[in-house]
Order: structure tokens, then C-alpha cells, then sequence
């Protein structure tokens, strides 16, 4: 076995950063409806995240086998392949941050790596099979599946729920909506930090460190679980806030139901080696709780932004990466360049996300745009469920005023 030269421990500190931002990037599956319901305040929330994120880290490597040996063939792939890959999906991981919008750090890997490889050894480098079963069909069916279970969960919790205390089962949710979202934070750290495992080793098999087929080694396994949980504790404050309240308006019945919904999605695809997006699933279960609950409305403007963003992780990762590959395969100055832009574009839209800050004093506050007239005429005539507080469902109209007396304030019936 050779040891690890310069590029390659150029490529692992890449894959962890890469890591780093996958933390930060997806803080929000796991904490966004815990935070906007009220359930955690916002720094606890992230390091409960964390500390359970690093704890799935070490609880299976399927997805890791997953990516180090079954999206592209091992042959043929140098480091300089994946360093291109991983500076695709971090730049992509960091543009969707800025702009607050949940996509998928998985998609962004696979689509780096597929495009590297393509820009690399050709379409022959990748495995379409494997593409299409464990990665494209599983990005569709997660977020319907995991929509349609929060949908009936919080049409269950509600009706079950009818003519309890509604004081009562909100305090009683808040708890549950905790236990859940421990459930996914450690379900994000079992599918997502392997998958920076499984760049890692794939890295390390190219550089002839380890023969073909190997598992991840427990350094790589240990600094990948680091480096995902100091990500998620720092807290990626833009997309929790559209997650909690860009959305939907979530109540602890639905953030019960979307938690426990997407957590069980997610588990489940480790166990079978799926590379599940864990931002598809969450994202999906959200939406899904919030048209539960009768009354409840999804944003479907952020909805929409959001559905444009997930197919374009792929193609716009791949090209990037395909893009780094063609200069970094000229040489060790390929290397260097592709390096330099990395740092100076990821330091570019950290100045830029300083002119708007986002963090834990102001991630609840609500900033996302006025309900369309279909949405108000919804919750305008639908009414709401039987046991819920009415405080939840006030309508604001305009109080009568004479010709000549001062404006009054609006009624709230």
C-alpha cells in the first residue's frame, strides 16, 4: 500500500469540508419544525442535532459501500476526479445556502462525481444502473412517501386528538416532536456523513491506500462523524427558517407527524444501502403535514423554488465538476487553480450572506411572502379541527369606523 501523498490528503480535507457544509446545509431536516413550533430554542436544538448526528455516524457504512463502489467503477478514478467532484457539490451546497432554499447535499455529491467521471474516463466510468435504482428513483419516491405518511399521521393525531385539552396534547406533542427529531438527526448522521465516508474511500482505494471493495477505515469513519456534527452545530439558520415557517405553518401535531415520518423514511433507505436525499425527505413530510391538518396550507411560490432547485442539483453540480476535472487533470497547477477558486468563492458568498444575517435571535421570524387569494379563500372556509385552541385560527377584519372619527384598530374575532 502507498502512502498518502500531498493530493490526497488535499482531496480528504476537501471531502470534509464538503462534510462540514452537509452538516450546516441540512441542520434544518431535523430542527426547522422543532424550532418554529416552539419545542427547543434554536442553540439547543442544533447541539442535540449534532451530538446525535455524530452518534449515527458509526451505526452502519451500507450507504458508504454505496458510493465508494457502486455509483462510479473504481477503475480508472484518480484523486483528481473526486477533488473536482467535491468542489462541485460544496459550491453548490453554499449557493442554495445563501439563498435559504433546502436541496439535497447527497444529490450534489452524486451529481459532482458523475460529471467528474463523465469529464474523466467517460460515460463507461459510471454505473447507469446503480444511478437510476439507488439514487434517481429513490430522490422521487422519498418525498412522496414520506409527504403521504406525514399527511395521514396528522390526520390521525388530529382526529385521535379531537376532544382532548388542546393545551393539553400541544405540551404533549412539543415532547414527541423532540424525541422525533432526535430520531432524524441520528437517521441524517447514518445516511449522510457515510456518504462522506464513501467519497473518502473511494479516494483512498484511487490513491492505492486501500485495495477495491474495502470498508472505511474508523479514522475516516471518526472524522466524518466530526466533521458533519461541528457543521450542524453551527446551524444552517437560512434554510431552518424557510423549513419552519417558508413552507407551511406547522403545529406540534404535524411537526410530530413530518419528524417521525421522514425519520422513518430515512432509516429505512440506510438499512437497504439507498443514498437517500434526507432534504427530499424532510422536505416532502412538511409539506405533507402541513395539508393534515384542515385549514392548513402549503406556500407552494416557496414550494415551487424549492422543486427547481432539487432537479437542478444534478446537472449543475455535474458541470462544475466536469469543469474542475478538465483543469485539474493538466497538472499539479490544474490543482492549485481549482483550489484557489474553491477558497475564493466559498470566502465570496460568506462576504455576501454577511449583508442579511440569519442565526438563532431571528430564524423564527417570519419573512416569507403573503398567501395568494386561493390560499386565504382555503382558510377562510374550511374550518378548523375540533380540539384545537381558537387563538390558532383568529381572522383579522376591519373594525367599522364613522366619517369622522379616527381610525380604529382592525377587530380579531
Amino acid at each position: 500500500m502507498e502512502h498518502i501523498t500531498l493530493l490526497l490528503a488535499i482531496v480528504i480535507v476537501t471531502a470534509l469540508v464538503f462534510d462540514f457544509t452537509n452538516g450546516f446545509h441540512d441542520t434544518a431536516n431535523a430542527m426547522a419544525t422543532t424550532i418554529s413550533t416552539g419545542a427547543l430554542k434554536p442553540k439547543t436544538a442544533v447541539a442535540m442535532s449534532a451530538a446525535l448526528n455524530l452518534v449515527g455516524a458509526f451505526l452502519s457504512v451500507e450507504v458508504a459501500k454505496t458510493i465508494s463502489s457502486g455509483i462510479v467503477t473504481e477503475s480508472g478514478i484518480t484523486p483528481e476526479v473526486i477533488f473536482a467532484a467535491l468542489v462541485g457539490a460544496i459550491l453548490w451546497n453554499l449557493m442554495t445556502w445563501l439563498i435559504g432554499l433546502p436541496s439535497s447535499s447527497s444529490h450534489a455529491l452524486m451529481g459532482g462525481l458523475v460529471g467528474a467521471t463523465i469529464a474523466s474516463v467517460g460515460v463507461s466510468g459510471v454505473n447507469g444502473g446503480t444511478v437510476v435504482t439507488k439514487v434517481l428513483i429513490p430522490a422521487i419516491a422519498a418525498p412522496l412517501v414520506a409527504g403521504l405518511a406525514a399527511f395521514l399521521a396528522s390526520r390521525l393525531t388530529y382526529k385521535i386528538g379531537k376532544n382532548a385539552d388542546a393545551k393539553a396534547t400541544s405540551k404533549g406533542y412539543r415532547s414527541g416532536q423532540i424525541a422525533s427529531a432526535g430520531l432524524v438527526s441520528l437517521a441524517h448522521g447514518t445516511n449522510d456523513a457515510q456518504k462522506t465516508m464513501g467519497v473518502i474511500t473511494l479516494a483512498l482505494v484511487a490513491g492505492g491506500v486501500l485495495s477495491p471493495g474495502s470498508n472505511p477505515p474508523m479514522w475516516v469513519i471518526l472524522s466524518a462523524g466530526l466533521a458533519i456534527a461541528t457543521g450542524t452545530y453551527l446551524g444552517g439558520w437560512r434554510i431552518i427558517r424557510t423549513m419552519g415557517t417558508g413552507l407551511t405553518d406547522l403545529q406540534p401535531q404535524q411537526g410530530f407527524a413530518a419528524q417521525t415520518s421522514a425519520a422513518s423514511v430515512i432509516l429505512a433507505s440506510s438499512n437497504l444501502g439507498f443514498s437517500l436525499s434526507t432534504t427530499h425527505s424532510c422536505s416532502g413530510a412538511v409539506m405533507g403535514a402541513g395539508l393534515g391538518r384542515k385549514g392548513g396550507v402549503v406556500r407552494w411560490s416557496t414550494a415551487t423554488r424549492m422543486f427547481v432547485a432539487w432537479g437542478l442539483t444534478l446537472p449543475a453540480a455535474g458541470l462544475v465538476a466536469a469543469g474542475s476535472e478538465f483543469v485539474t487533470k493538466q497538472g499539479d497547477w490544474g490543482v492549485a487553480v481549482v483550489a484557489a477558486f474553491l477558497i475564493g468563492a466559498c470566502a465570496a458568498i460568506w462576504f455576501i450572506s454577511r449583508r442579511q444575517v440569519v442565526d438563532h435571535t431571528n430564524v423564527t421570524a417570519t419573512d416569507a411572502e403573503p398567501a395568494g387569494v386561493v390560499t386565504t379563500a382555503i382558510a377562510a372556509v374550511t374550518p378548523p379541527p375540533a380540539g384545537t385552541p381558537a387563538q390558532d385560527f383568529k381572522t383579522t377584519i376591519p373594525a367599522p369606523a364613522s366619517a369622522d372619527s379616527e381610525p380604529t384598530q382592525p377587530a380579531t374575532v
